[in-house]
């Protein structure tokens, strides 16, 4: 899709002429670098896609892309912390490169700032609106990253709850920018419904997918130590499908592989369950449940009140996005 990459083009160029930095360089300074490592800017992408399917002047969604960035890279910078994530697209992590209370720091003026970008449109009925969504969704990411930590410890987990999880940490903010992008616009609140559910849809196909890059991807094109989840006894799809589906055996070895008294070689533990995963065909399953949140996410595309060729080609362009290999 010739428009996405487009996009991306015109969102770099004013990030670059944007920056965060100001003084006190160790506050700011460490959030133009963790913006600055890249990665496939989906989340401003999609605002501005929801921007451009009603109006031409794309330049004026750009300030609401740049909200939506700042606050996805403030997610991720505390994220690594909580994680303890030592490589983030192939770079130390922010804690890593300066220190946690500096990262700790900076996510909060991050947090701050992509607010004010939404102020920044000075209007005040738009704003009301933008900030609306904008605050349901911080609400729910932060809702969605809590049940994410409680998962590491508890036993129980369900598949139905992994999905509300991951709705909730990874998919509303992909809904939420592309919503946002529709009421700058101006589309009516059908539509705006539709596009949410088509971009929640595709980020849980997003998320699902990344759970198998983050085990069976190649590192040099993930960006990040492949086995992650696992170290940190993460509760994804592929665990816990692999725990219905597996042998008697097969679930105790992996009850005790995801304790965490188990005193094992961190490589020898990834190896060890992606050894029960291969057995019980587990990339099969998961490539089943993408596809299926694929194709509810392209339904609610198609009912959008846009032009088919502007449809076809935002489906294909998910459909490379989910079944990619970084």
């Amino acid at each position: 899709m010739e428009a996405i990459n487009f996009f991306i083009q015109m969102f770099e160029k004013y990030l670059d002429n944007n920056p965060l930095t100001r003084k006190p360089v160790n506050l700011y300074g460490p959030a133009d670098y963790i913006i600055s490592l890249g990665g496939k800017r989906l989340r401003p992408v999609f605002v501005l896609l929801g921007y451009s399917l009603y109006k031409d002047n794309i330049e004026y969604s750009l300030e609401a892309g740049r909200a939506v960035e700042v606050f996805h890279n403030f997610t991720l910078l505390h994220d690594d912390i909580m994680d303890k994530a030592e490589i983030r697209r192939g770079k130390p992590t922010v804690h890593i490169k300066y220190n946690t209370n500096t990262a700790i720091l900076t996510g909060d003026v991050m947090m701050v700032h992509a607010l004010q970008c939404i102020l920044n449109y000075n209007e005040p009925i738009l704003v009301k609106r933008l900030l609306d969504v904008f605050t349901k969704m911080a609400f729910e990411v932060c809702e969605g990253q809590q049940l994410d930590m409680d998962f590491e410890s508890k036993t129980d987990v369900t598949i139905e709850e992994y999905l509300e999880m991951i709705t909730l940490k990874t998919s509303v903010l992909l809904a939420t920018s592309i919503q946002m992008g529709a009421i700058l616009g101006g589309a009516d609140e059908a539509d705006q419904k539709h596009l949410y559910e088509f971009a929640k849809n595709f980020g849980i196909a997003f998320q699902l997918q990344d759970d198998v890059l983050d085990t069976f991807g190649e590192a040099a094109q993930v960006g990040k130590r492949i086995g992650g989840d696992i170290l940190q006894n993460k509760k994804t799809y592929l665990y816990l499908k692999s725990i219905e589906l597996a042998s008697d055996s097969q679930k105790a070895k992996l009850f005790e592989l995801y304790s965490s008294e188990v005193g094992v070689v961190e490589q020898e533990k990834i190896n060890a369950v992606k050894s029960i995963y291969d057995d019980v065909l587990i990339r099969e399953y998961a490539r089943q449940v993408i596809e299926a949140y694929r194709d509810l996410s392209i339904s609610h595309l198609q009912a959008c009140k846009i032009n088919q060729s502007q449809k076809e080609s935002i489906s294909s362009f998910i459909n490379d996005i989910i079944f990619r290999k970084n």
